[in-house]
């Protein structure tokens, strides 16, 4: 089996589930929560309880907290390589889900902003091994060099190299070319619609995926309630697979994550792309039927 080893953001979920509609400038009941998180670590988790070896490189602070996230993420089987920063915090993020379960992030990277080249663990970097990248590593200009360091060195090693673009909002303020140029080493990028529409202008998913195999080999968006799609440039159409079907949602945070962990131990053995899709749907909704963006153990 590949070993994967995930470059990426550990956080701690502060998650608000509101009971009703939120009553903007005044008080909702709601039902708040402590989570493990970070794109990265997530992803790390749910390999790891799929049976992957995975090993996660990340910062975490001299705090409590940062403890806690270490020993988490141990416990669910990641090789935790993580720093201790003796200034910064661990990472915290503020999860609003509405009683509908739509998601609004607040987010303060603490420990994550200092990642550095000098933190990735050489022994790691080896051929025939697997790196993913959580594209926050390099939206973020505090760890950027870490993630673009982490790219060249799985090149030099002869890994496979996978990305994901992590969110819309930041992606767009760092702008489409430079996250294009700085992962254009990567075989397979990961995005949902609203991402690769950032990348590329294109409001299709389809017609995204497309444009986007001008720099990558394979594409896959993720497209929620619509499951997924594949698509690389040898191909007339893409492969697509339905979501699975959940009783009800109760907490979206994390699924994307969950689906890149299905998706890429299938895809990385060969499996034909819909048969990879469908692993990553089968964890999205997982993901999607308890609080929290981590696998329950």
């Amino acid at each position: 089996m590949t070993r994967v080893v995930v470059v990426g953001d550990l956080m701690t979920d502060a998650v608000a589930r509101a009971r009703y509609p939120l009553a903007r400038a005044s008080d909702t009941p709601a039902i708040v929560t402590m989570h493990g998180g970070g794109s990265g670590a997530n992803i790390a988790s749910w390999l790891a309880v799929e049976g992957a070896e995975v090993a996660f490189i990340g910062r975490r602070g001299a705090d409590i907290t940062g403890r806690n996230r270490d020993m988490e993420l141990m416990g669910y089987g990641v090789d935790a390589r993580l720093v201790m920063d003796p200034e910064r915090p661990t990472g915290t993020c503020v999860v609003l889900v509405t009683h509908k379960g739509e998601r609004t992030m607040l987010s303060d990277p603490g420990a994550n902003a200092a990642l550095s080249p000098e933190d990735l663990p050489r022994d790691l970097f080896s051929q025939g091994g697997h790196l993913h990248v959580s594209g926050y590593t390099l939206i973020n200009e505090g760890s950027r060099e870490a993630g673009l360091a982490a790219l060249e060195m799985a090149q030099r090693a002869g890994m496979s190299i996978s990305v994901d673009c992590s969110s819309s909002a930041p992606l767009e303020r760092t702008g489409a070319e430079p996250f294009l140029e700085w992962t254009q080493s990567a075989k397979l990028l990961f995005a949902n619609a609203d991402q690769a529409k950032v990348l590329t202008g294109r409001d299709e998913p389809d017609a995204a995926a497309k444009v986007l195999t001008a720099w990558f080999p394979q594409v896959v968006i993720k497209l929620a309630a619509d499951g997924a799609l594949w698509y690389t440039n040898t191909r007339s159409e893409p492969v697509k697979a339905p979501a699975e079907t959940v009783e009800r949602v109760v907490d979206g945070t994390g699924a994307g994550d969950a689906f890149t962990a299905g998706f890429l131990p299938a895809w990385l053995a060969g499996k034909p792309p819909a048969e990879a899709l469908a692993a990553g749907n089968r964890l999205a909704a997982k993901a999607i039927a308890h609080l929290g963006a981590r696998p329950r153990l």
